[in-house]
C-alpha cells in the first residue's frame, strides 16, 4: 500500500509528509489505490462488487493491517448541488460525496468509524479543494448513525423515485412503453452533510437525527 500519507490526530510535518497523530489510538490512515479500495469493499460492504466511483480513497490501518476504507469523489449530480446549496454548475468546485465506507466487522463499532470519517475528510482537505461533503445512508438498512457520531448535519430523505425493471434487472435507458416489465420504488436515502466552507448556504432543511430502528451495523 502507498504509505506516502499517514494520518492520526493532530496535523504536523515529518520528512515532508503530512502526519496527524493521536498516541491514544493505534489507528492510522493512508491514501490507497482504487484497486485496493475495491478489493476491501467487495468483501466488507453490503453492496459487494457493485461498481462505485472513487477519486480519492483512504485506508484505515490497525497495526498496519487494513481494517477500513472510505472512497470519495466529486459530487455526482449537479442538480444535487443546486438543491442543497443553490450552486450552479460553474460554482460547484470542492463539493464531494462519500461514495463507500466499509469497516471490517471487528472494527465496526465504538469510535472507529467516526474517527475514520472525520480524519479522512481532514486529510482530503489537505489534498484537494473541499468545501462540503455529502454522505447517504440507505433507509432500508440503517439510519446513518455513524454520520451522526461524526457530526454531520441531517437533511432528511431523498426524493422518492422509481426504476423500471425488465426480467429482474433495471432498464437504465430508453423507452418503457409497450415493454413487459414493472416499476419498483427505489429505496430512499438519508442525507448527511458536513460543511467545511462556512460561506456555503445550506438550502436543505436541517432536521433532528433519525433514531436507530434496528441493530443492523451495515454502513
Amino acid at each position: 500500500m502507498n504509505d506516502a500519507v499517514v494520518v492520526q490526530d493532530s496535523i504536523a510535518q515529518a520528512n515532508g509528509k503530512m502526519v496527524v497523530s493521536n498516541p491514544t489510538l493505534p489507528l492510522h490512515i493512508i491514501i490507497i489505490t482504487h484497486s485496493e479500495a475495491k478489493t476491501f469493499i467487495s468483501r466488507h460492504h453490503y453492496l459487494g462488487i457493485k461498481p462505485f466511483r472513487s477519486s480519492v480513497s483512504f485506508g484505515l490501518l490497525h497495526n498496519n493491517e487494513l481494517v477500513g476504507v472510505a472512497a470519495y469523489h466529486n459530487i455526482s449530480a449537479p442538480e444535487t448541488a443546486v438543491g442543497a446549496f443553490g450552486l450552479q454548475r460553474c460554482e460547484q468546485r470542492g463539493l464531494w460525496e462519500l461514495d463507500r465506507l466499509a469497516l471490517r466487522p471487528d472494527h465496526n463499532g465504538g469510535n472507529n468509524g467516526s474517527f475514520f470519517i472525520r480524519r479522512s475528510i481532514m486529510l482530503l482537505g489537505k489534498q484537494r479543494d473541499v468545501r462540503a461533503v455529502i454522505a447517504y445512508a440507505d433507509s432500508g438498512l440503517h439510519v446513518g448513525s455513524i454520520y451522526q457520531a461524526a457530526g454531520f448535519i441531517y437533511c432528511g430523505l431523498t426524493t422518492q423515485k422509481s426504476d423500471f425493471y425488465v426480467n429482474g434487472k433495471i432498464k437504465e435507458r430508453g423507452k418503457t412503453k409497450g415493454i413487459g416489465g414493472e416499476w419498483r420504488l427505489r429505496p430512499r436515502k438519508h442525507r448527511y452533510i458536513v460543511l467545511i466552507d462556512k460561506a456555503i448556504i445550506l438550502k436543505w432543511i436541517v432536521l433532528q437525527y433519525p433514531k436507530k430502528i434496528n441493530v443492523d451495523k451495515r454502513i
